[in-house]
């Protein structure tokens, strides 16, 4: 097979979700270099999380110098976990508004949450967590998310990037073996707070409820 039809062939394979994270990161990056304003950041992220396959996320990176080479390639199937698919993977989206996602649920591998002058709540203290590591990717322009999760959890914040903006995560290291919550992305005249809530505890995995 030639060069040209293998590229052709990569290109209609259908996007993962880490096809469209690594998409949206080489975009955060971008626009905190100042190549992409906050309205074009928006909308090809909009676009990004629209897109069906991997050919379609090439063209939201094609002028950009991080994403001539990475937009088709296909992302490596192997992960640190073996994720539980039943879990549900999120882009919580606050735009001159709210979002907010709580009570008792199945949260998978990955949310995305993005406040733009506006606001996100992610509320993982009655959450069932099907995997052992969650990642919180988030995007704050003008605006904050918050995430709460259950006390017993390990927690850490090192990959949020302040741009006149910051983070408060309360990072923790668990004794309990639960789940790690990890939180990563940008803050550009925004916040992210990511913190435990005492009296909230997540109960082994398996459990079919959660300690109140």
């Amino acid at each position: 097979m030639s060069e040209t039809s293998l590229r052709a062939s990569e290109a209609s394979l259908r996007a993962s979700d880490a096809d469209r994270d690594r998409v949206a990161d080489i975009l955060r990056d971008a626009f905190a270099e100042g190549r992409l304003t906050t309205e074009e950041h928006s909308e090809r992220l909009d676009g990004v999380y629209a897109a069906k396959t991997v050919g379609e996320l090439e063209p939201f990176v094609r002028d950009l110098p991080a994403g001539r080479s990475s937009a088709t390639a296909p992302a490596s199937a192997a992960h640190t976990y073996a994720p539980d698919h039943s879990g549900e993977n999120p882009n919580l989206v606050g735009i001159l508004g709210g979002a907010e996602r709580k009570g008792r649920w199945r949260v998978g591998h990955r949310i995305n949450a993005v406040a733009i002058m506006g606001g996100v709540v992610i509320d993982l203290t009655n959450a069932t967590f099907t995997a052992p590591e969650l990642v919180i990717n988030c995007t704050a322009i003008m605006g904050g998310i918050e995430i709460k999760v259950p006390e017993n959890v390990t927690l850490r914040g090192g990959g949020v990037v302040g741009i006149m903006g910051g983070s408060d995560i309360r990072a923790q290291e668990s004794a309990d073996p639960g789940a790690l919550v990890r939180v990563t992305g940008f803050a550009f005249w925004g916040g992210v707070e990511a913190k435990p809530k005492a009296g909230k505890r997540l109960k082994p995995r398996g459990s079919a409820e959660l300690g109140d």
